[in-house]
C-alpha cells in the first residue's frame, strides 16, 4: 500500500512538473508573440534604411514566421516605400522655389528621390485624391446625388464642373468631374451625399488618412481651397495616392482623356458637360518624357500652395512609379522639374542616349 502511494505521489509530482513546464512554455510563447506585435509596430514603421532604400527585415520575418491564425492583417510596410531622411537623385537638383518632391518605385518599394518629403505643405486640389479614396471606399458609384445650394456656392475663379442646385447626378459622374476636371462642386456634392456635410466628411478623411499612415495631414474640406488648418506632406500624399491606385476604378478614371457627364436639371432638362484632365501630360498639352508613360494624376494650384502635381507613371517595361512635385512657383517650373526627376530616376542615361540616336 505504501509502494502504491509512493507511485501515486511520484506520478502526481511528475504531472505537476509537466503542468509547470507547460505553463512556462505558454508564458514564453505569449512573451514572444507580444514582442513580435511590438516589433511589427515599431519595425515595420521604422525598418532598416540603407542609402534611401527600405530593407524591411522585420516585415519579412513576420511574413515568414508569424502565425497567420493569430494575425490576419497586412503588415503596414510590406508594400510601401519608406525612408527616414532625404534621398538625393543623381542628375536632379530640385528648384529652390519648389516645396517638396518625391519619386517612388512601386515595384522595388524604394524611394528614388525624397526632397522635403515630410515638410508641411498646402495641397490645393491634390486634396481630391483623399476625397476620391473616401468616396470609393464608402460611396456607391451608382447612387444618384441631388446637388445642394451649398455645393454650387463657389466664386467665379474657383473651378467647377457646371453643377446647378437641384441637379441629380450619379456618384460616378461626380467622381469623374472631381478627378479629371478638379470640380470643387463635385467634391462638396460627394461629401454631403456620403457624410451629410463637408465637416463630417473631413472627419472621415482624417480618419482614413491616419489609417493609411498619413499622420502629417489634416483636412477640413473635400476640395482643397485654402485653409491654414488644411495641409499634408508630399510623403502623405504618396501614401494616399498609392492607396487609390489599388482600386481599378480610380486608375480607369485618371487614365481617361475626357469624360462626358450627364446632369439632370430640377426642371427636367438634361445637360452634358465634357471634362478633360487638368494635368498637361494626359490632356496632350505637354509631351511625356521619352521612355515614360504617364497613366494619370492630379493637379492642384492655389496662391499659397503653388503648383502641385502627383502622377502615376511607368517605364516602357510597365514598371510603375508615383511622382510628386509640390509648391512649384509656376506651371512651367512644375513640368520641367517633373520631367527631369522622372527622366533621371526612371530612365536615367537611356533617355539621353536614345535622344541622340
Amino acid at each position: 500500500m505504501k509502494c502504491t502511494n509512493n507511485r501515486m505521489d511520484h506520478r502526481a509530482r511528475r504531472r505537476s512538473r509537466m503542468r509547470r513546464k507547460r505553463r512556462q512554455r505558454q508564458r514564453f510563447i505569449a512573451a514572444v508573440l507580444i514582442c513580435l506585435v511590438v516589433l511589427a509596430g515599431a519595425g515595420t514603421a521604422a525598418g532598416v534604411f540603407i542609402t534611401g532604400q527600405f530593407k524591411n527585415y522585420t516585415a519579412d520575418y513576420e511574413a515568414e514566421y508569424y502565425n497567420n491564425s493569430l494575425y490576419q492583417g497586412t503588415m503596414f510596410s510590406s508594400d510601401i516605400c519608406v525612408t527616414a531622411e532625404e534621398v538625393s537623385l543623381e542628375g536632379f537638383e530640385p528648384d529652390p522655389e519648389v516645396n517638396s518632391a518625391g519619386l517612388f518605385d512601386l515595384e522595388q518599394h524604394e524611394v528614388l528621390c525624397g526632397y522635403n518629403l515630410f515638410e508641411k505643405v498646402y495641397p490645393a486640389s491634390t486634396t481630391k485624391v483623399m476625397t476620391a479614396y473616401v468616396a470609393l471606399k464608402y460611396g456607391n458609384l451608382d447612387d444618384v446625388v441631388t446637388v445642394s445650394d451649398h455645393a454650387v456656392d463657389f466664386n467665379w475663379d474657383e473651378v467647377t464642373c457646371g453643377l446647378r442646385a437641384g441637379d441629380t447626378v450619379t456618384m460616378y459622374d461626380l467622381l469623374c468631374g472631381l478627378i479629371l476636371h478638379s470640380g470643387n462642386d463635385c467634391g462638396t456634392a460627394i461629401a454631403e451625399h456620403i457624410s451629410g456635410s463637408e465637416e463630417a466628411f473631413a472627419d472621415l478623411m482624417n480618419q482614413e488618412a491616419a489609417a493609411l499612415g498619413a499622420t502629417g495631414s489634416h483636412f477640413v474640406n473635400p476640395h482643397g481651397l485654402h485653409d491654414d488648418n488644411h495641409y499634408t506632406t508630399a510623403y502623405d500624399l504618396y501614401l494616399i495616392f498609392n492607396a487609390c491606385i489599388q482600386d481599378e476604378r480610380f486608375v480607369e478614371i485618371i487614365s481617361m482623356d475626357s469624360y462626358t457627364g450627364t446632369l439632370n436639371g430640377a426642371d427636367g432638362t438634361v445637360r452634358t458637360e465634357t471634362w478633360k484632365p487638368t494635368n498637361l501630360y494626359n490632356s496632350g498639352r505637354h509631351d511625356m518624357p521619352q521612355g515614360i508613360r504617364v497613366l494619370g494624376g492630379k493637379t492642384g494650384t492655389t496662391k499659397l500652395a503653388g503648383n502641385c502635381l502627383i502622377i502615376y507613371d511607368e517605364n516602357m517595361e510597365q514598371h510603375p512609379y508615383i511622382s510628386v512635385i509640390m509648391g512649384a512657383p509656376n506651371r512651367d517650373t512644375l513640368y520641367a522639374q517633373m520631367d527631369l526627376m522622372m527622366t533621371q530616376g526612371i530612365t536615367g542615361d537611356q533617355t539621353d542616349q536614345a535622344s541622340t540616336e
